[in-house]
């Protein structure tokens, strides 16, 4: 019965940990986008 709790903690570890991994990178995502809308707006700035 111990193996099984233990055996049952660690998968529940591991999913927490890959849905963190999963929303960082998703936050990379967005911060890269809005950066990259940033520079395109002050591109269209520059060149006006």
């Amino acid at each position: 019965m111990n193996h099984k709790l233990s055996l049952a903690m660690v998968f529940a570890a591991l999913s927490v940990l890959l849905a963190a991994c999963n929303t960082a990178a998703g936050f990379g995502k967005d911060m890269s986008a809005a950066g990259q809308a940033m520079t395109d707006k002050a591109e269209h700035v520059k060149n006006k």
